[in-house]
Order: structure tokens, then C-alpha cells, then sequence
């Protein structure tokens, strides 16, 4: 019976483009780029099983044990602190969380600022280290609308390139905290797959590495 390492992978481009970096660490999975609706992929040979998951969904396998590791951003870390190991920074799926606002807005720090965003506790942290008094609003998405039609003052939220700001005509006020992302794993598999996991973790701080000798 193989031995599998269980691994929950983001959906959509980032994963697939860390699947191309663990494919490289010599785990590969052929079948994982086929086409169709599969969520569940698996070569015996390399003993890998991989999972398709939702992004904000993969600390939660990780955590309760049934992904060995997986791949998440350093948002979805802070945000909600799973009890996962925190092993390596890929490197990859750089952005930044920010503050943005409504092109001319001016902070009067005599009142309230109220605050849209879905990164609630990464938020009141910010602010709590400004000594900047608060309202919260939470939202679940587009949460560019929120100052536009007058909801809040400013968004927290993550910036890629800032293109969907400037098409609404919101400026970054403030880049606070870099986000890449992380590879992760649960905290009883490293205890008993050490050895692959390390393995593993290596083989991307390679790879790591060399791409970052190749950009220089």
C-alpha cells in the first residue's frame, strides 16, 4: 500500500503554477493537468495525492489533518492563524495588503474611520498599531464599491496591480504587508512524513533559489 503525501493546492493560476515548481521537486502528477472536473489526483509511483481547493479553504485541510501540506497566501495566514506549521515562502503569488481610498481622500484622525474589508483582523491590527480609532464593516466582496457609494471611508484589501482601483478611481493610501505565498504543513503529518516533507521543502528552496539566480 503507498504511503501518500496528501496535498491541497489552490485552484486556479497560482496553483498551477506551484504544481509546476512541486512537478520540478520531483513530484509530479501527469494527471492533474488533464482536463475535466476531477478535484482528486494521485501518482502511485511518486506517492503524491493532490486536492483542487479553494483557496481560503486549504489552511482548513491542512489544520485538520486531511492535506499533509498545501499552498496558501500569507493573508489567509495572518488572517485567520491556523494551527499549521509555516514552512517555506515560495516566492511566488507576490502582492500587498493595503489601505486604498477614494482619489483626494484626507484622514481626519479627530473622528472614527470607518473601514471596509473582508481581512477584518489583519485590519484592526494595522490600525490598533496606528493608534487609529475605528468602525469595521465586513464585507465578502467587491469591496471597492464601499467608499465609491460612500459605505466607508477606505477598503483594506490585497493589490496586485492596482488595476481595478484605478478603473474606480481609488488610490493606494498605504502598502503594509507583503502577502506570497506559503507552503504549509499539518502539524501530525510533519511529525510522522518528516522525511518527505522535508524532502520536499528542500527541493523547493532549490528551485526557489535558482529562479531567483536566473531573474538576477
Amino acid at each position: 500500500m503507498t504511503d501518500y503525501i496528501n496535498v491541497a493546492l489552490p485552484k486556479g493560476r497560482l496553483g498551477e503554477r506551484v504544481y509546476e515548481m512541486f512537478a520540478r521537486a520531483g513530484f509530479e502528477c501527469p494527471a492533474l493537468l488533464s482536463p475535466g472536473r476531477r478535484l482528486i489526483f494521485e501518482n502511485a509511483e511518486r506517492g503524491v495525492r493532490y486536492f483542487w481547493v479553494k483557496p481560503s479553504d486549504v489552511a482548513i485541510y491542512v489544520e485538520h489533518g486531511v492535506a499533509d501540506v498545501g499552498v496558501v497566501g500569507k493573508d489567509i495566514l495572518t488572517e485567520y492563524r491556523p494551527d499549521v506549521y509555516e514552512l517555506f515562502d515560495l516566492g511566488v503569488g507576490r502582492c500587498d495588503m493595503a489601505v486604498a481610498a477614494k482619489r483626494g481622500f484626507s484622514d481626519d484622525r479627530l473622528r472614527t474611520l470607518t473601514v471596509a474589508t473582508k481581512f477584518t483582523s489583519i485590519a484592526k491590527a494595522y490600525y490598533s498599531s496606528q493608534g487609529r480609532d475605528i468602525d469595521i464593516i465586513h464585507l465578502n466582496g467587491s469591496i471597492e464599491l464601499a467608499p465609491i457609494l460612500g459605505l466607508s471611508d477606505v477598503i483594506v484589501d490585497i493589490v496586485e496591480t492596482g488595476t481595478t482601483l484605478k478603473e474606480n478611481d481609488l488610490v493606494v493610501v498605504e502598502k503594509f504587508m507583503p502577502i506570497s505565498a506559503r507552503l504549509i504543513a499539518n502539524k501530525a503529518s510533519y511529525a510522522f512524513k518528516s522525511d518527505v516533507i522535508d524532502r520536499l521543502t528542500g527541493e523547493l528552496a532549490r528551485i526557489r533559489s535558482e529562479a531567483n539566480d536566473k531573474d538576477n
